[in-house]
């Protein structure tokens, strides 16, 4: 049957949820990622080349980079709307873009709380290797790639780490901490990494920018290391860079997992 195309933008609507909120009634980064990952399903699924679709045939899509930008978190309660569409796709990543957005009490124009962005690649879930994004209903894809729609924030950097980075926490990993491919899921990084930084800290600082790239898997039981380092700090801005290992259960060695870069503006 032939496939209907849709819309290269899709809009999602979400709720700030209260018990999705920090002590100052804002959303927490970890859900408002968690909410992008499921736009991007939405989007992907409505339009052919969806989880839906790959899994019954071996294939998944994994996110590599996520970059978040926001000016202003979602407040307990606000109604949101998260925008996504494919900037570019290339034979084993495609790139795919966020806009979080809202409406003002007081007029129509659109409130907009932030933007993402966001590169992802396909694999085969037995193999683990990357699989050809435009085998998949011969290139569907290439009907959805919208480059002319801005997002105006940069994409991830490459997040170097000096000598000076710290151990500075070492975490068990759980049931809750694997997603349905079946390794640790990509907000709990996201989660685990925001939590080095104490509450009193996020009563005088706002994270402005998050950035993570995703370079190798870890599973259930691997122990995961956390190594700090601040590397830029001005009158209103603090930076920090976060690299994560992991060990195994038989294995000491250490092995990169993800690489991160958080950037706080003072209150």
């Amino acid at each position: 049957m032939e496939q209907k195309i849709l819309d290269k933008v899709g809009r999602y609507k979400f709720l700030s949820e209260p018990f999705h909120c920090d002590f100052s009634s804002h959303l927490f980064m970890g859900h408002l990622g968690n909410h992008l990952l499921n736009a991007a399903d939405f989007h992907s699924n409505d339009r052919g080349f969806g989880m839906n679709y790959l899994m019954p045939r071996h294939k998944t899509w994994v996110l590599s980079r996520l970059a978040i930008e926001m000016t202003e978190m979602p407040k307990s309660y606000d109604r949101f709307v998260v925008e996504t569409w494919c900037e570019s796709a290339m034979k084993y990543f495609t790139s795919r873009d966020f806009k979080i957005c809202g409406k003002t009490s007081s007029s129509e124009e659109a409130k907009v709380y932030g933007y993402g962005k966001s590169v992802w690649a396909m694999i085969d879930t037995e193999t683990r290797q990357p699989v050809d994004i435009f085998e998949i209903h011969d290139g569907l894809i290439k009907e959805y790639i919208d480059s002319e729609k801005p997002c105006p924030i940069q994409a991830s950097s490459r997040v170097k780490m000096g000598k000076e980075a710290k151990l500075v926490r070492t975490i068990d990993t759980y049931y809750n901490d694997v997603d349905v491919n079946g390794h640790i899921n990509s907000v709990k990084y996201i989660e685990h990494i925001l939590d080095l930084f104490d509450l009193d800290y996020y009563k005088t600082h706002f994270l402005q920018r998050f950035e993570i790239a995703y370079v190798a898997e870890s599973h259930q039981g691997d122990q995961l290391h956390f190594y700090l380092e601040e590397t830029g700090e001005a009158e209103k801005m603090q930076e920090y860079c976060i690299k994560i290992t992991k060990t195994g259960k038989n294995d000491a060695n250490e092995v990169e997992v993800v690489r991160s870069k958080a950037k706080f503006i003072k209150n």
